[in-house]
This record gives C-alpha cells, structure tokens and sequence, in this order.
C-alpha cells in the first residue's frame, strides 16, 4: 500500500510534516474514511486505504495508518469496512426539465417505449377526455414513434390526429426528440402554413405538390409550437431539476451538465440552489437557437446575464447547438450522401460561415459551445471551426464540447486532442436494441465506426459519457458498462455491439477525471489527490474484483460525498448526526 500524502513539505515514516512540526499538530480532519479499497484516478498513488477531509477538500490520503493521525476530538470516523470507493462519477449531457417537468405539468404521456399507432390515439383521446380545455384546450405530451406508424403502414400526419382530434389543438413529440407530429388546428395556432419558411435549424416536412405542412416538425422547427403554447410552469421545472439531481446523488453523479435552458430554467436552478438542495455541480447550456421552446432572454443571458446564476454549484457559462438532426428522421448531416441517395446528406442546421463566426465569438468571449453533431459531417465542421478558433484568439480557449460523436471520420480523431475539444458519446443509448437497429439504417461502414471511445482514446483525446435523457435511460452505470463491453447489460441480445470496447481502467477515467476537464476543474475535482475537492463515492462491490458484464450496471452507489458533504446515504447510516445527508434510502422512480 502506497504511503500518504499531506499538504506539508517533509516525509517521514509514511507521513509528510513540517521539519519544525510535531504529529500533534497536524491540524484534525473534520472527518475520516479508513480502512478501505480506495481507487484514486491519480496515476503517482492508485490505491490508498483512506482519506482525511477538511473544509471540503482531501488533506490527507494513504494508509489507514497514517490517516489515524488526523483524528482529533471533533472528527467523524467511517470505517469503511473494506468496501470500495473510488472518485464521483460525471454525466456530461442530460435534459431532466424535458423527461419530468411535462409530467409534472399535467402533460401527455403515452408511457409505452414503443407504442402502436392505435396506443398513442387512445392514449391522446383519454387525455382529451379528462384534462380541462384549458390553455387553448391543448393536447400535448410524449411519445409516439415513427417507425411503428411505418411498420403499421400508417402516414404520422396531421390528417391522422385529425380524425380523432379535429377540433383541439394536438401534438406529439416523437421519442427521439428529433420531430412533432401536429394537428391542423396546432398549425392554425402557431401561424405555419405553406408560406411559413423553413428555420434554419430545422424544417417543415411539406406536401410536395401544395406544399402545405404534412404535420411532422423536424429538430428546430417544433419550437415555433412550442412558442405558441404556455410556457412550462415553475413548479414543474423546480421539481424536474430537485429530483433529477436526487438521482443523480443517488448513483455516485458529482458533475452534470443540464443542456438546453432558457430564463426560466435557470430560474428553476438557482431556487433549488439557494435552498441547498443542488447536490451536483452543474454546468448549464443555454440554448443557442430555439431548438425546443423559446429562450426570450438569450441576448441578455449572452451579454453578461448568465452570471447571475452563478454559485459553487451552478453555473451557466456555456451555449448549446444542434449543427444537425437525428438518424431516426435521416437529418444527421453526414460526410456522404445517405444510404440509397445519390445527394441527400442531411441537414446542417446553421450555415458553416455562422457556424465558424459564432464558434469564435463565444471562444473569445470565454464561453463554452456543446456542439450536437451526429453526423461525421456535422463533426468535421465544428472542428474546423474550433481551428479557425484557435486561430483567431489563440490556442489557449475554453474547451469545446462535440455533443454525441455518434460517428467520426478516423481522419478526425487526432484533432480532439490538438484542438482541445471534448468528445462526448452516449453508450446508455445503445441498448435497448430497438434503438441501436433504428440508428442503423445509416449504414453498415458507419456502424462500424459508431461510437468510437476507442479511437478518441488512444489518439490522445478527451471522451466523456453523457446520458442524454431522456432520449436514453438516466443511469450513468448502464453506459458505463457499455461502453467496457458493447454488450447489452441484460443479456438479451447475441453478439456485440458496434465499436471496440475499452479498458475498466480507461472507463473509470472517462467517467470522473475526464468529466472534470469537461467542466474545465480538473485541477480542483476529478480524483482523489491532496488538495482537490473530497469528491467520492462508496460502492457495494469492487468493480476490479466483479465481470464487467451484467454486474457494473447494476453497481449501488452506498454513499456520495461532494465537497466533503454527505449528499447521499443509501442505508441512513447518519440520519440525526450533524454528517447527515441530503438525500438518503430512496431515489424518485425514473
């Protein structure tokens, strides 16, 4: 067992004091881990058997020995017991406002993962039935699915919700967020018919000889629906955001990002945060584009607003983009044209010279941009944008983040690293398979190349996990395990999934200390070292003693300290005690 490490100058015996010092006087932690399986991310010290605290940062880490003479008269012990622990864990990419807060509205859920088109129409007549028709009597929720209506050989249009719901107005969101299905009277509302021009950020699938709209929004262009309903209320979006981050406590989670918010968002954010309830760093991205609903206050948030928000926990300096679509709607914009068309190669959201000006003015003015690219296309011109960056202002910028990385081209995987750009993948969304095989009809050769941790890693880059619910699952651990097997977790499908896997080793990286550059506080969180912040996680199994497959997902997470402070105890080992936690026994049921 590696020897301890302490904020004085000189070692002895496994203790590093000052020469003029006695062991007394080390100053007394506020409270003790020991007798543990420590893993630390720190390459100089792997494991160590315990940990010392005070004032929210580790002063001492090493052998349980040596730690015991930080123990004074006021300071908590936790014995571990040999159970394993290792730095706090890091999602890089969720909406919780849009899985909870609709629910929490009062809005449609379908609540079926892959409904029939006769389960959505009931589903959407039951809710026409019981909510009041209030708010302009509109009918709106989640999901439907399009390739269920395909497989029924249903038309998703607005004359098929007009049939039944001809007289309210009625949208759908499809559950991949990448389109809305609308009725004509939603349309009517929101001003869109065939002179309604297309935003630049999506479009408005059409007639092809009225040109009227069909009813089916793509990416950006249901944001126009979006703006003539009611916004979100505050209620629902202060319970999204409380209960997103319970569960995030809850399974090891110390740093997230929050992507696509507006005013009122971020409202939601700082009320939680003021009552001492934000139990994870999060870093917030405003909405560049009204991707999803309107952002009224970008241009103030932009000018210097965002940093009203700003605390130890929260903060807002960063701007999301879609550059492209989704595979599902076949509007990724790729390298090539798609399978089976001779020019068709997606749609890019933003033209690359806005795409290149805009990169260099955020990088200029220190702000982070969290590019959504899943098309190698999409990802191929943030780069060059990030290099023309770089150009401009200097090598030395905020790091930028690539949203999904669903493909790459090899071509790019060495630019990660000289441009200093995150690589953010979802593996949760791999699995269930009716997902992974709807993402294929972008062919096979990208496939193979689908989600390429492996090649960001070993050319020197940055990865990082982002789950993205909820257009996948909520729980980091499934993709943590993903991504070392690219097997399904449960066991239920045969053969790998696309992609070479990575090391337990390279995936514990990915999940905490690459997570902290991608907030750009690796210096201070990430690991656990002398002197950065006691970030750390207990668990009920040694993930280097257990098969990664069908055992890491399941990985309970008994405690989570963030800053020292005790946000999640599993068993209320320290209900009463001045130690205890914010959240503890049970996690809201995603």
């Amino acid at each position: 067992m590696t020897t301890s490490r302490t904020d004085n100058t000189e070692t002895s015996h496994g203790i590093t004091r000052h020469a003029d010092q006695a062991p007394t006087n080390l100053p007394s932690a506020d409270m003790v881990l020991t007798n543990g399986r420590i893993y630390t991310v720190d390459e100089q010290q792997p494991w160590i058997e315990a940990v010392a605290i005070k004032g929210g940062r580790f002063i001492a880490v090493g052998t349980s020995e040596d730690i015991s003479e930080r123990v004074g008269e006021h300071t908590r012990v936790i014995d571990l017991d040999g159970r394993f622990a290792m730095p706090g864990i890091y999602d890089m990419h969720t909406h919780p406002d849009l899985a909870l807060a609709p629910g929490y509205a009062g809005y449609l859920d379908v609540g079926i993962e892959d409904p029939t088109p006769e389960q959505v129409k009931q589903a959407m007549l039951d809710y026409a039935a019981n909510a009041p028709a209030d708010a302009e009597g509109w009918v709106y929720g989640a999901y439907f699915v399009r390739y269920t209506f395909k497989q029924a050989g249903i038309v998703a249009n607005r004359e098929w919700l007009d049939s039944f719901l001809p007289d309210r107005p009625a949208a759908i969101l499809d559950r991949s967020w990448g389109c809305m299905l609308v009725n004509s009277k939603a349309l009517e509302l929101a001003g869109i018919n065939a002179d309604t021009p297309d935003p630049r950020h999506g479009y408005i699938e059409r007639d092809s000889i009225t040109g009227e709209p069909t009813g089916i929004l793509v990416d950006g262009a249901y944001a126009l629906i979006h703006a003539a309903m009611p916004p979100t209320p505050a209620h629902a979006l202060q319970r999204a955001y409380g209960e997103a981050v319970n569960f995030q406590s809850g399974r090891g989670v110390v740093g997230t990002k929050f992507v696509h918010v507006c005013e009122h968002r971020l409202d939601a954010l700082k009320a939680i945060d003021q009552r001492g309830k934000l139990s994870v760093r999060v870093e917030a991205a405003i909405s560049w584009q009204d991707d999803i609903f309107p952002v009224k206050r970008r241009w103030e948030l932009m000018a210097g607003e965002r940093h009203f928000y700003r605390s130890s926990r929260l903060n807002a300096n960063a701007v999301k983009f879609h550059f492209d679509g989704t595979h599902e709607s076949r509007s990724s914009f790729l390298s090539s044209a798609w399978p089976g068309e001779s020019s068709w190669r997606g749609h890019l959201n933003l033209t690359p010279e806005h795409i290149t000006d805009m990169v260099a003015d955020m990088d200029r003015k220190g702000i982070r941009v969290i590019a959504h690219c899943t098309g190698d296309g999409a990802s191929d011109l943030f780069l060059d944008a990030v290099a023309e960056a770089r150009r401009r202002n200097g090598p030395n910028g905020v790091r930028h983040q690539c949203a999904h990385c669903t493909t790459l081209l090899d071509e790019n995987l060495p630019r990660f690293k000289d441009l200093n750009v995150i690589a953010e993948f979802s593996p949760v969304g791999w699995y269930p398979s009716s997902f992974s095989y709807a993402r294929a009809v972008f062919g096979e050769d990208r496939m193979q190349r689908a989600y390429n941790f492996k090649g960001i890693l070993d050319n020197g880059g940055t990865a990082v996990m982002g789950t993205d619910w909820p257009v996948s699952g909520f729980d980091p651990w499934v993709g943590f395990e993903a991504m070392i097997t690219r097997e399904n977790p449960w066991g239920d499908e045969d053969g790998r999934f696309y992609g070479e896997p990575i090391s337990l080793e390279q995936a514990i990286r990915v999940m905490t200390i690459n997570g902290a550059k991608a907030m750009e506080i690796e210096d201070r969180a990430g690991s656990i070292e002398l002197g950065k912040f006691a970030d750390m996680i207990v668990l009920d199994r040694n993930l280097f003693e257990a098969k990664p497959r069908g055992n890491i997902h399941n990985t309970r997470v008994e405690m989570t300290l963030l800053e020292g402070q005790l946000v999640w105890d599993a068993h209320g080992e320290f209900d009463g005690t001045e130690h205890e936690a914010i959240w503890s026994r049970e996690m809201p049921d995603f």
